[in-house]
């Protein structure tokens, strides 16, 4: 006698968990993606913005200081990618050929700052007592003023300008840098590492430039690059208020200032610069914060 009941398809015990397992892997290998993406697009804006400090004709050829009345307030444009200013300067050309002395500023700024900390965080970690509880209090007193405050008093006293602007910067910088690095060294002085050396009788001077400086300046890149976007964000306030690089200097925060007056008829002026500005300003932290969790796992 023929069955004329219809065959249930039976499932291939070792096919399924085969296609589980593969499901499971392309899902991690889309979630790695996603959170390699923003690392990779701020990898792209600081090489974009480096290159353009490096080679600026490379990319903008034209003179950022060329004047043309006759284009002045152009809207931006096939002629003009981001249109120009009052005196018909092109302002993409003025962005990336001010790229070099924003880069510069913030990360000679940074370098001062990181110099100076390095300097107070090792007196204070590694000094003794005295000399760390002094340390200590002039950190104090320099976090109690604001940064802003402390970089015009700065200026005030010494004059405005380039140079000065980046002093002002490293300065108002350091007491955080400092902190971080004292806590560092003072982690490292307690360390096994450290105390066996004391005990075989290394001297201080040896085991600071062997045992601790080398390994307390380990976290110094990821510094430096959380850094650089918050110098250029002091500078260029500097530069806002007038006492940073003069104009008609290609500048991002002298672009800022130039470009509030004609807000209202040509806002292009003061948001492709404020763009600039805070593109590095972000990419460099979110760079530096990929960088700072890689180095943890």
């Amino acid at each position: 006698m023929i069955n004329h009941e219809p065959r249930v398809p039976t499932t291939d015990p070792v096919v399924t968990p085969r296609v589980a397992q593969t499901s499971r892997r392309d899902a991690n290998v889309v979630r790695g993606l996603l959170r390699q993406l923003p690392r990779g697009l701020a990898a792209v804006v600081l090489l974009f913005f480096i290159l353009s400090a490096i080679a600026p004709n490379l990319l903008a050829p034209v003179d950022p200081l060329a004047i043309n009345p006759v284009e002045a307030f152009s809207a931006p444009g096939a002629g003009h990618l981001l249109g120009t200013d009052e005196s018909g300067r092109d302002i993409y050309s003025r962005i990336i050929h001010g790229s070099r002395s924003s880069l510069l500023i913030g990360a000679a700024a940074t370098a001062i700052g990181l110099g100076l900390a390095l300097v107070l965080g090792t007196i204070a970690g590694f000094g003794g007592r005295w000399l760390d509880f002094g340390v200590g209090r002039v950190l104090e007193v320099l976090f109690a003023l604001p940064g802003l405050l402390l970089a015009l008093v700065f200026i005030a006293l010494a004059g405005p300008g380039v140079t000065t602007t980046v002093i002002a910067v490293g300065l108002t910088s350091a007491p955080g840098y400092a902190r971080m690095i004292r806590a560092q060294i003072i982690a490292l002085r307690t360390s096994p590492m450290v105390e066996a050396a004391t005990v075989l009788g290394r001297s201080r001077a040896r085991i600071l430039a062997v045992h601790i400086l080398p390994n307390a300046l380990a976290p110094i890149a990821v510094l430096a690059t959380l850094g650089l976007g918050q110098a250029i964000l002091w500078a260029a306030a500097l530069s806002f208020l007038g006492l940073g690089a003069p104009p008609p200097a290609p500048e991002w925060g002298t672009m800022l200032s130039a470009g509030r007056t004609y807000l209202s008829l040509a806002w292009w002026m003061t948001f492709f610069p404020g763009l600039a500005i805070v593109l590095v300003a972000a990419s460099s932290t979110v760079f530096a914060r990929s960088l700072k969790l890689g180095g943890t796992r």
